[in-house]
């Protein structure tokens, strides 16, 4: 119709409204078809893609990943001593080792003031040498009574032994002198049991004495050796070479380190020495995991803090026994210890890692996407592309992870695979 009206056509009418209408008409029905021809555009839809992926010839490593921190194998914690018998609750820091400072075995890790243990242990002393030097005094004053004792009682021996004698006189003497002898010999007899009783009781008696003191020696020696121990335990050595490593600990309403000059509480933790040259990840793992997990395995093992840090690893410990999710007891965890190999001084204490473990490896496999592959009934397939389209092929599963698998046979290297939607 616009080409008509360009090459000057102009149609007759009776009159000019009736043209103009008529003009108006054939604009209208000369727009129309183009408008119904022309679709909105939906600007939310999205184009349906074909996504493919070619089956590559190459190793097939199936690894799973756990996470924990980082620990120490050997350490030492360091804590304000508990000290026997004394009554002081607060212990006053003097000297402190630097917080990440390298230690030797041996070295000095923390002072407490110590001078009240010190005259404890001196006041305790002097109470046991004390009681030693009566319990000798006590002794030999009883070997003295004992001897002065027997002397008698062997003059009492004496006295009775002669009176017997004087009765073998008696055929020879007068019945007076013979009775006076009866007499006496019965005295000295009398005599001689009295004085042995009493010597036994007054053995006794000195006895009690002496184990009174040796008791009273006994504790005081526990006191000194404990009071002289408290003294020792005001000075704490490093047991092994390593690495000093602060802990937080609450004080003056906030969290912070131990400072010199400070008080603290027995049993307050300190500082830890660690021994760097042997660091460990303790990790927890799923308990759908764990069957896939055994001794020995190895493990690449990256720090949260440091991703650009690789170790090796190996997997030295396994709990037995797993713990009860916060959640369900359902669902239990399993503790993992893995070796970390080398040194390294970012490989600190407490910092969060992972540990990917490798529990299965073809050296050589055809490796598709996990997504590509299609289980029906027990079997696996996957869809080839062949020219324009898709065809099922069957295919054997060597072995498989969360995002590959490895295809034993059925498969050509190189094939283009549909993924997802199979």
């Amino acid at each position: 119709m616009v080409t008509i009206l360009r090459a000057g056509f102009w149609p007759r009418g009776p009159g000019g409204a009736s043209t103009a209408v008529f003009l108006v008409l054939l604009t209208f029905l000369s727009v129309l078809p183009a408008c119904g021809s022309r679709q909105p555009a939906d600007t939310n839809s999205t184009p349906i893609v074909d996504v493919t992926a070619r089956a590559e010839r190459r190793p097939f490593v199936h690894t799973i990943r756990v996470s924990g921190l980082v620990a120490a194998s050997r350490s030492f914690a360091v804590t304000a001593p508990r000290l026997a018998g004394a009554t002081m609750s607060m212990l006053i820091v003097t000297r402190l080792v630097a917080s990440g400072a390298s230690v030797r075995q041996g070295d000095l890790l923390v002072e407490f003031d110590r001078q009240a243990q010190i005259k404890n242990a001196f006041d305790r002393r002097g109470e046991y040498l004390d009681l030693l030097a009566q319990i000798k005094k006590k002794q030999a004053d009883q070997r003295t009574a004992r001897a002065g004792d027997e002397s008698e009682l062997s003059q009492a021996e004496n006295a009775l032994e002669k009176a017997r004698l004087e009765l073998l006189k008696k055929e020879f003497q007068s019945p007076i002198e013979a009775e006076k002898n009866q007499q006496t010999f019965e005295e000295a007899q009398a005599r001689l049991a009295q004085l042995r009783q009493t010597f036994d009781l007054k053995r006794r008696a000195a006895a009690a004495e002496l184990r009174i003191l040796e008791i009273q020696r006994d504790r005081a020696n526990s006191a000194m050796l404990k009071a002289e121990d408290n003294s020792t335990k005001m000075r704490v050595l490093s047991p092994l070479d390593g690495l000093v490593v602060p802990k937080q600990v609450y004080k003056g309403g906030q969290m912070g380190e131990v400072q010199e000059g400070e008080q603290v509480r027995p049993g307050m933790p300190m500082i830890d020495v660690v021994d760097a040259s042997s660091m460990e990840v303790r990790a927890r793992v799923n308990q759908a995991d764990v069957p896939y997990l055994r001794l020995g395995q190895t493990a690449e093992i990256r720090l949260d803090a440091y991703p650009s840090k690789l170790f090796k690893g190996e997997l030295v410990q396994l709990a037995p026994i797993g713990s009860v999710s916060d959640m369900t007891d359902r669902v239990r965890t399993f503790v993992a210890v893995f070796s970390v190999a080398g040194r390294d001084p970012v490989l600190m204490p407490d910092l969060s890692a992972s540990a990917d473990v490798e529990i299965d490896r073809v050296a050589d496999a055809v490796v598709v996407p996990r997504d590509a592959v299609a289980i029906r009934d027990g079997k696996a397939s996957v869809f080839v592309q062949n020219g324009s389209g898709y065809v099922e092929r069957a295919i054997t599963v060597r072995a498989r992870s969360e995002r590959e698998v490895a295809v034993a046979s059925g498969l050509d290297v190189g094939a283009v695979v549909r993924r997802g939607g199979v």
